[in-house]
């Protein structure tokens, strides 16, 4: 049976948890060295998070970080165990590292807040989208 010819592409969500761009801050740390580290979201969702490093660090490696919101305009902060997932071997404009890390261990109180944080960004944007969106504006 022919099905006909078609015609551009679809790129299909393959992970479990949807990503939200957002820049927030992060101080993490490797576990066999204390010392904090300073850093910057680039992403993130319920099962982890892109992190902009300025070392170079190995797959599997886990850290335990420190992740700072505003929940209901109250600074908040979560602290979890996360895991590297996956590494950019370039180096970006920026002088940092690309990783994705998930999330191993993060306490239940701190996933509920995570979640409400996440769900909170996914409304300002469907606000924002139902804004703009050309359906709210007649034809000419």
């Amino acid at each position: 049976m022919d099905m006909g010819t078609n015609f551009g592409t679809v790129n299909f969500e393959r992970r479990k948890h949807p990503r939200i761009s957002v820049n927030l801050p992060v101080e993490y740390r490797k576990i066999e060295n204390p010392k904090p580290h300073p850093t910057h979201t680039g992403d993130l969702s319920e099962g982890g998070l892109l992190l902009h490093i300025s070392e170079p660090i190995e797959l599997g490696q886990e850290l335990s970080l420190k992740l700072f919101f505003t929940s209901a305009r109250v600074l908040t902060s979560v602290t979890a165990l996360v895991q590297v997932a996956w590494k950019d071997i370039r180096i970006a404009n920026d002088g940092l590292y690309r990783i994705g890390v998930k999330f191993v261990d993060i306490s239940s109180e701190g996933l509920i807040l995570l979640k409400g944080f996440l769900n909170s960004l996914s409304s300002l944007k469907s606000a924002q989208e139902l804004i703009i969106s050309p359906r709210l504006f007649p034809a000419d």
